[in-house]
């Protein structure tokens, strides 16, 4: 019988208008935010890191993306308009998906652009407090979303090393 109902709602469903069925569809799921974020990192391997005025802890230079923005784009934006400087972006990205917060955060490693002085950084006093370069060994309190953007990279790099250590064998 429960087999019967459900093809029976999904005949249903299907004559639907198309637009109808979208619109039923997205109130079903759940909606997620998507943004970008940057490790940038200068030469002598400190990273910068922002302390927002409406957060605790630091984090790093980013932001949600608009609609249909590349998430390339939106991190070199959002770089731009909290601390100044352009950025080049370095390899793939990695992914974090906080499901239970249905929030899902690009993360990009990234380094000044060509003839970027790293120390001419310019925050937005408006949404940053402060702007710095760590170590990354010994860094500040982080924001949760910045801890676990870095922890992704690192096992993205740690894969990407063992995959490496695997194919010379």
């Amino acid at each position: 019988m429960r087999t019967h109902v459900h093809r029976l709602a999904l005949q249903l469903f299907g004559r639907l208008p198309r637009g109808l069925r979208r619109r039923l569809v997205r109130l079903g799921t759940p909606g997620y935010t998507v943004g970008a974020m940057c490790r940038v990192e200068r030469t002598d391997g400190r990273i910068l890191l922002i302390r927002q005025t409406y957060r605790q802890g630091w984090g790093l230079p980013g932001g949600l993306l608009a609609r249909h923005e590349d998430p390339a784009d939106g991190a070199r934006r959002e770089v731009a308009e909290e601390v100044g400087i352009e950025v080049e972006l370095v390899g793939e990205p990695s992914v974090v998906v906080a499901s239970r917060l249905h929030r899902v955060d690009v993360v990009f490693r990234a380094r000044p652009g060509p003839g970027v002085d790293p120390d001419a950084t310019v925050a937005d006093p408006a949404e940053i407090a402060a702007v710095g370069w760590f170590d990354p060994v010994a860094l500040p309190e982080l924001q949760p979303e910045t801890a676990s953007a870095l922890v992704a990279l690192a096992r993205r790099d740690r894969d990407a090393l063992g995959g490496d250590v695997q194919a010379q064998r």
